[in-house]
């Protein structure tokens, strides 16, 4: 089966010449759409899902990290292409699994596809892993989640959870004894993992443990968690918030 492919380039010359060198490796790598269109690309890929998506970094309207911050989900192979070699770096914290400078050299293609089949695979048993450990716990009816950060997969009691604050792509739940795990997912994935009968989204940067709470300041609009943490209650969701408590 083929790896599906997205371009995203504002040079339709360098997505004909992308996709030329792509049509070497037919039989391992299809691509399925192209766009020179940031916005209709988001739109697409909101609402689609490739294999991988070879990015370019500088666009007029957005460049490619803007970009990747509006994407819903990206649990699948990023590829940085660029002229520019600057932007090394910061694309590995973006983390893009390959970073490919123009003109595309056939050679690091081949090494950049072999990449996104490693990083297939192991997303695929880790989403097989992932869906057992649910059922698992679904069944015997364990209060964990499973999160996988760092290559590795953490199983935290739902119960130890105080919060969880946003910070761009990244989300930190903060747990008891004031231990903090990281994790590349923005709060709105995170919000999706967590029980809503345990947890509420609070505000648009932080979700908290409903029964972590100490106190609720209604004339400052903000709760005082277990852990003595300050946390504001959005006016846009102060009544969903009451009717929780």
């Amino acid at each position: 089966m083929s790896i599906k492919a997205v371009i995203v380039d504002d040079e339709p010359k360098a997505i004909q010449s992308l996709s030329w060198e792509l049509s070497n490796f037919s039989s391992e790598i299809e691509v399925v759409a192209t766009f020179s269109n940031p916005e209709e690309a988001i739109l697409y890929l909101n609402n689609n899902q490739p294999d991988c998506l070879f990015l370019d970094i500088q666009m007029p309207s957005m460049d490619g990290f803007q970009f990747l911050d509006k994407l819903h989900n990206t649990e699948f192979a990023v590829i940085i292409t660029t002229a520019y070699n600057e932007y090394a770096m910061k694309a590995l914290k973006h983390e893009a699994i390959d970073y490919l400078l123009k003109p595309i050299d056939s050679d690091d293609l081949k090494l950049t596809i072999s990449k996104i089949k490693k990083f297939n695979d192991r997303l695929v048993n880790s989403t097989k892993i992932v869906d057992a450990l649910e059922n698992f716990n679904s069944k015997f009816g364990k209060k964990k989640i499973t999160i996988n950060t760092d290559g590795k997969l953490i199983f935290i009691d739902i119960d130890d959870i105080i919060l969880v604050e946003s910070d761009g792509n990244y989300s930190t739940l903060i747990l008891e004894n004031n231990q903090k795990i990281v994790v590349t997912k923005k709060l709105k994935e995170v919000n999706g993992i967590l029980p809503d009968h345990y947890f509420f989204r609070i505000h648009n940067s932080f979700i908290i443990n409903l029964n972590k709470i100490k106190a609720f300041i209604k004339n400052e609009g903000y709760v005082i968690m277990s852990s003595n943490h300050k946390i504001p209650v959005a006016r846009q969701r102060k009544s969903d918030f009451l009717e929780k408590l």
